[in-house]
């Protein structure tokens, strides 16, 4: 056989083998994808304690509930009666993410 011969038959060799490979696996992702703000005052209660009990970081908190004024420890608010669930004052644990409070 020639060389042409041979190269050609090995790059239709390769050819063959290519098309036939399975494109990669795209990588399952590594954090579930983010849940959508909610807008608006907290009218599930249900829901934003199942939240709170996911123990948020103050930054997760306010990109969930963006309407909801957090007040966290060492914080100055005003005590103003409010009956609408739209500030919350949060406890804190050692790492510093939310492990409870409650609206006033």
């Amino acid at each position: 056989m020639s060389l042409p011969r041979v190269l050609g038959a090995l790059f239709a060799a390769f050819l063959a083998l290519t098309a036939c490979a399975k494109p990669p696996m795209p990588a399952p992702p590594t954090t579930p994808p983010p849940t959508p703000p909610v807008a608006g005052f907290v009218t599930d209660l249900p829901g934003f304690e199942r939240f709170i009990a996911t123990a948020p970081t103050p930054a997760e908190f306010r990109a969930r509930y963006p309407d909801v004024l957090l007040v966290l420890p060492g914080d100055i608010a005003t005590k103003e009666f409010r009956m609408n669930n739209s500030r919350y004052f949060a406890k804190l644990d050692a790492q510093g993410r939310i492990n409870g409070g409650r609206f006033m």
